[in-house]
């Protein structure tokens, strides 16, 4: 495998990012964590416009299922995941906890050494572990300290809560699962972390171990898809990649229009992978789903240029505050603007379009079921459409004749 046509490494990206098999017909925790365990991190965030980012993923590869199965699974106190900064704030399995004690490391050293707010409060932090001890898990509002106020806007932390996420972020507390979207701390102990905790990885296997998952899950990729995966840096992606290479593990292939400056951009391959001969599906993909969460590789994939809008003022948005791409089989062919009106019971396509050069009508008829999937699962009723948008007609019309 020394050259990939541009079909052959989308059905192979996708292939390895679980869409190449059919939705099961039931949904439970086994099919749940098979699909986690493919994605190896689950990125979380906090916007819910539609559904909260971290459902959609599972939903896409799927189909619909029982959300608080999952916020079972992944937010249990000692259950089978965890929660780290593994790509950004990510679901985890617990099992892998040693493999980030490096950057736990790493991350006490630098903020030690260069933040402010951190050298001038250990006493903070040091009584936010105490706390910790004597009470046990806690959000940040569960703290009872005059510093819990939040400073200047909305967004502006609390010493409470800049000390509890530096506390994360060393592992000196760590994830004891969210009540409602609050991060609960706690001390490894008390969530059954700390064997795991005390173990010590060397910084090159563990990153080397991540480089091997991050070309797995992504089928194919290049240096810098691979490293921004789990967020390592370019050099340690290099060494892993070399000695992946040399082990015969990985390949390295050239993809069909994958240049830069005029230059073939080298991609990477697990040995022996296998192209999907086609890819089946129709899926709404989160902005942070992992097939579209490196803009640049969702360009070079598919020719798709996205960004999510949220802090784009609204007169100057192009398509939407939340838009979702829509991959129907191995293309993306538009994207769509969702809402969910709970108080009004129906879910709202504030606008829908349709990438250039492919047809509305033909995403109008693989997206339009989808909605009305979509909808079901967020418990809701209706499907509206907004005018806005250049697929919006046909959506609208499909959905009708439906």
């Amino acid at each position: 495998m020394e050259q990939l046509s541009g079909d052959q490494a989308r059905r192979l990206a996708l292939g390895a990012g679980g869409f190449a098999r059919p939705h099961p017909d039931v949904v439970g925790a086994r099919q749940l964590s098979a699909a986690l365990d493919r994605l190896g991190v689950l990125q979380l965030d906090s916007v819910s416009v539609f559904a909260r980012s971290h459902y959609l993923p599972l939903f896409a590869r799927l189909g619909a299922y029982d959300t608080a199965h999952l916020d079972r699974l992944i937010f249990s106190r000692r259950g089978r995941y965890t929660e780290y900064w593994a790509h950004e704030a990510a679901i985890i399995r617990r099992d892998d906890w040693p493999l980030w004690q490096w950057k736990r490391d790493e991350l006490r050293e630098t903020f030690t050494r260069r933040d402010v707010w951190v050298r001038e409060n250990t006493a903070m932090l040091d009584w936010l572990l105490s706390e910790l001890a004597r009470k046990g898990p806690m959000t940040v509002s569960d703290v009872e300290h005059e510093a819990t106020e939040r400073r200047g806007p909305w967004w502006g932390w609390s010493d409470v809560k800049l000390g509890l996420e530096y506390l994360f972020a060393f592992g000196d507390a760590v994830s004891a699962g969210r009540r409602g979207f609050s991060r609960v701390y706690a001390l490894p102990d008390q969530v059954g972390l700390g064997a795991l905790h005390a173990q010590r990885i060397p910084r090159e296997d563990a990153q080397l171990e991540l480089v091997r998952r991050s070309v797995r899950a992504l089928g194919v990729g290049t240096i810098g898809d691979i490293a921004d995966y789990h967020r390592l840096k370019i050099t340690p992606t290099k060494d892993a990649l070399r000695a992946l290479v040399d082990a015969g593990e990985v390949e390295q292939v050239g993809v069909e229009g994958w240049a830069r400056g005029g230059r073939p951009l080298p991609a990477f391959v697990m040995a022996g992978a296998r192209i999907p001969r086609r890819i089946e599906t129709t899926a709404l993909l989160s902005p942070f789903d992992p097939v579209v969460w490196h803009r640049d590789r969702a360009l070079r994939l598919f020719g798709f240029p996205y960004r999510i809008e949220i802090y784009t003022p609204a007169p100057k948005r192009q398509y939407g505050y939340y838009t979702l791409p829509v991959l129907v089989d191995d293309r993306l062919l538009g994207r769509v603007d969702l809402k969910s009106d709970r108080a009004a019971g129906v879910l709202r396509v504030q606008a829908a379009w349709v990438e250039p050069g492919a047809s509305a009508g033909v995403l109008a008829e693989r997206v339009g079921p989808l909605l009305r999937q979509a909808s079901a699962w967020q418990g809701l009723g209706e499907v509206v459409v907004s005018d806005r948008g250049t697929a919006a007609a046909a959506v609208r019309g499909a959905l009708r004749g439906a």
